[in-house]
């Protein structure tokens, strides 16, 4: 299914093949190689090569390219192929810049933590544990001050097989707690699908929204982001209806959702939202095996190309529990912390996450390494 591939390769392609530039071979001295590498974005992450995959039907081709020499690989491609390495190459470089939230200003330069506050009775995550709206108060601000930049506000458990709820029930859920930290001087997310949530959240000072069925699941949601001009998540989930885990079955896991997220950034572009407010998740655990996300993690440096910040949630997720002997949710975070520095190593921007304070002291670390490399 993988094999070699070759400039040669590129000129002999069929007319519905697909490239797919990655950076790779990641290094923290970048000036100790003159022009060799290149930065993701505005990140403190360099690179020294391109993954190239070329992409016919189920058939995948792969090189390493060294970063002087990509120019001469796009030559030898069709033109088709050209235009989209050369837009795929420009997206990784574009400055992602930062988000103004009301009051506070997210800087995209390091990684920033989302705080994750679900205001439901049954999330996977904390064991179907009751909160009231007094205590998801509480806790939101705990994660502010334990250094979420962004605390992301959900009414509605989107674990596999959670029943689907009405949304006024939902509206009730999260109102209240997002008005209080809004008001509070915390930026808030909503993280929802539907539309009527949506407006009801933003009128009470949520200031992004945090969609995992990428605008698809409510026929208004798009309407309702484009009349608030907000940063939006696009997530990727195998589907659009009521459970986002029906339907996962992937040729190229990673090529797969790279595709889907590719086109919902088109779709969101075309429909008036600014480009600099499109947010993309690869939905780690939406509709996926162990295997899916193992190469959404070791790959996801490829989304970077889609020009747009990259957020990244595998906290407490079902993987890492198949990877350590069946591990309960509430004992996943080393395995947390382990995938969001990974994540973090290949140039995400944002990271969400239940613990806070454990994952904010390892960016501090990770970013303790980065100062001392560049600087050392």
């Amino acid at each position: 299914m993988f094999a070699p591939l070759t400039k040669p390769d590129l000129g002999t392609t069929w007319e519905d093949a697909r490239v797919y530039l990655r950076p790779a071979c990641f290094v923290d001295r970048p000036h100790e190689l003159d022009d060799a590498c290149l930065r993701v974005a505005d990140t403190m992450v360099w690179f020294a090569a391109w993954h190239i995959s070329l992409r016919d039907g189920l058939s995948v081709k792969s090189a390493i390219v060294p970063v002087p020499e990509l120019d001469a690989w796009i030559a030898a491609m069709p033109d088709p192929l050209a235009q989209a390495a050369t837009a795929q190459r420009a997206g990784v470089a574009r400055p992602r810049g930062h988000f103004q939230l009301g009051e506070r200003t997210i800087r995209l330069n390091e990684p920033q933590l989302l705080g994750i506050l679900n205001a439901t009775p049954d999330s996977f995550s904390d064991g179907g544990k009751p909160i009231d709206t007094a205590a998801a108060i509480d806790a939101g601000f705990a994660m502010a001050s334990a250094g979420a930049a962004i605390v992301d506000v959900g009414g509605e458990s989107t674990r596999p097989g959670a029943p689907l709820i009405w949304e006024g029930d939902e509206i009730g859920r999260v109102e209240g707690v997002v008005a209080a930290l809004a008001k509070g001087g915390v930026a808030v997310s909503i993280d929802t699908r539907k539309a009527a949530v949506m407006e009801a959240a933003l009128a009470a000072g949520a200031t992004i929204v945090n969609d995992i069925s990428a605008l698809r699941y409510d026929e208004r949601a798009m309407e309702v982001v484009v009349k608030a001009g907000c940063p939006v998540v696009l997530m990727h989930a195998p589907s659009a209806k009521s459970d986002p885990h029906e339907g996962g079955a992937y040729a190229h896991p990673l090529f797969d959702v790279y595709d889907m997220l590719a086109e919902r950034v088109a779709a969101c572009k075309a429909a008036g939202i600014d480009p600099a407010k499109i947010i993309v998740d690869p939905g780690i655990g939406f509709g996926k095996g162990v295997g899916d996300n193992l190469a959404l993690v070791n790959g996801l440096a490829l989304f970077h190309t889609l020009g747009c910040p990259l957020l990244f949630g595998a906290s407490r997720k079902r993987m890492i529990g198949a990877l350590d002997n069946e591990a309960a949710a509430d004992q996943r975070l080393g395995g947390t912390i382990a995938l969001h520095y990974q994540a973090a190593s290949q140039g995400a921007q944002l990271l969400r996450v239940h613990d806070v304070a454990e994952n904010r002291q390892a960016l501090r670390v990770w970013r303790g390494l980065r100062d001392a490399a560049l600087t050392g």
